[in-house]
């Protein structure tokens, strides 16, 4: 068998946040795991729970503000919400300011479900993340914010064509 040509190593200023990224989505993975199956108890994803929990806390929210609340494309908002809409869970109101943009709005019975579930679904995330004490689960929440904001203000930088989904194709040599 010949031998693999060496790879090359990460430099040992980047090993550091290499591993750190690992590290986050691998946690992220395990957390966000027990958190969907939470939700599918209900018979939720943890997208439709997210809507749901989003609006009891904050009240109702124009479509776009909810999507970006819990993270999902204008696209996939609609059909959550659509989903939601048809258990009778959520409903949607015109927004007098804008007639284009709608309201979605925890109905009574959506009420009552996460009235119900929410604290089940705290308890279970509180369990997961039993393994930092609670001053440390702060700590890590501060330092992930701050590596948040920091990303948030680094223009992604596109890659080749392929990257976005796109094949390149080799010129040839006519």
């Amino acid at each position: 068998m010949p031998s693999a040509a060496p790879r090359p190593r990460p430099s040992p200023d980047d090993a550091p946040a290499l591993h750190l990224w690992v590290v986050l989505a691998r946690a992220f993975r395990a957390i966000e795991a027990h958190a969907a199956a939470d939700a599918a108890r209900h018979e939720l994803t943890l997208a439709e729970f997210g809507i749901l929990e989003a609006l009891w806390h904050k009240g109702p929210l124009l479509l776009g503000e909810l999507g970006q609340t819990i993270l999902v494309s204008s696209g996939g908002i609609t059909f959550l919400v659509d989903r939601l809409e048809g258990r009778g869970l959520v409903a949607r109101e015109e927004c007098e300011q804008d007639r284009r943009a709608r309201y979605a709005v925890l109905t009574r019975e959506g009420e009552k479900l996460v009235q119900r579930i929410f604290p089940e679904h705290a308890r279970r995330i509180a369990d997961v993340l039993a393994g930092l004490e609670p001053v440390a689960q702060l700590q890590a929440a501060e330092m992930l914010k701050q590596l948040g904001r920091h990303a948030a203000e680094i223009e992604p930088e596109a890659g080749p064509a392929r990257s976005r989904g796109k094949r390149v194709r080799a010129k040839s040599a006519r």
